[in-house]
């Protein structure tokens, strides 16, 4: 259903597969059947989880997933109750994404050109050319690092300067292409060696999929932000999409601009960035309100 229906990507399914698995062992150990699961079998599960040492975040993935499987069960029709509706989820807090400063990426981008411009073989080069290729792509548009890596090779032709990404669900977003990044996929395809008039992607490897895999991207990131004088554990592709979306809202983006950007279906989803907007709107009032220059020279007055 959920790969019929709803368009998951593999990642979701084999996440989701995880968690059943584990689920269903839980339940065939206590000799249960998954349709005639009780609310209070299920709340023993969730407390099981805590004592295994497993994350508030992860557990609460969890359940959501759980939630999704017994309301598969009764919707059809192969369960008299839904267990999981008065099952509350674990209290956790919303932990603010990572981001860099303007300064950080500027660092990262200027040691990525520096090591383009280095003397050096030409495959070294081209894996150069490649990864700030990717950085400026990545900073410039906000994609999720499965978008970026599965660009197609025709991205880096368009005459367009915007692209059509089709991301989450098979829904289709545009995403604005700054001229940087226009120029970077341009010279990158011209030194990319592997990528032969053959080749769909503008990455091209040897992996199964046949372009370049997260993981390598991620630790090729991570080896660039070391040269760059930056901690690689605060370095990241997903890092990289939000320092997208806070630079944009600390520079006045709306949170529904910054929602379509990142190809978010809800924009609960976005919110996790309104720490930003809480700063911008503060520091408004403070430079812009009438009032505040009277209230500061009030507060810097010497007592009477």
């Amino acid at each position: 259903m959920l790969a019929a229906e709803r368009g998951a990507a593999r990642n979701t399914l084999d996440a989701y597969r995880r968690d059943l698995d584990d689920y269903l062992d839980y339940l065939s150990e206590e000799g249960i059947d998954p349709a005639e699961v009780e609310a209070g079998t299920l709340r023993a599960y969730m407390a099981g989880l805590e004592t295994r040492g497993l994350k508030s975040s992860s557990a609460a993935r969890r359940l959501s997933c759980i939630r999704g499987f017994h309301k598969f069960l009764y919707a059809e029709g192969m369960a008299e109750t839904d267990p999981s509706a008065p099952v509350a989820g674990p209290r956790r807090g919303r932990a603010l994404p990572k981001v860099l400063s303007v300064a950080e990426v500027d660092r990262l981008l200027a040691a990525a050109r520096a090591r383009v411009t280095a003397a050096g073989p030409p495959g070294e080069i081209a894996r150069a050319r490649r990864m700030l290729c990717l950085i400026e792509l990545l900073y410039a548009t906000g994609l999720r690092v499965s978008e970026l890596i599965a660009l197609p090779r025709t991205a880096a032709s368009t005459r367009e300067r915007f692209l059509v990404v089709k991301g989450k669900g098979g829904r289709e977003r545009l995403v604005p292409l700054t001229e940087m990044a226009r120029a970077a996929m341009r010279e990158h395809l011209g030194a990319e060696p592997q990528a032969g008039p053959e080749s769909a992607w503008l990455f091209p490897s040897d992996s199964e999929s046949g372009h370049l895999t997260r993981q390598a991207f991620a630790r090729d990131l991570k080896a660039a932000a070391g040269a760059a004088g930056l901690r690689a554990d605060r370095v990241s592709p997903h890092v990289l999409r939000h320092a997208f979306a806070s630079h944009l809202l600390q520079n006045g983006a709306d949170l529904r601009i910054v929602q379509e950007l990142l190809g978010h279906a809800d924009i609960s989803t976005t919110q996790i960035y309104t720490h930003v907007l809480d700063e911008r709107l503060k520091g408004m009032v403070r430079d812009l309100h009438p009032l505040m220059d009277e209230a500061e020279e009030g507060a810097g007055a010497a007592p009477g």
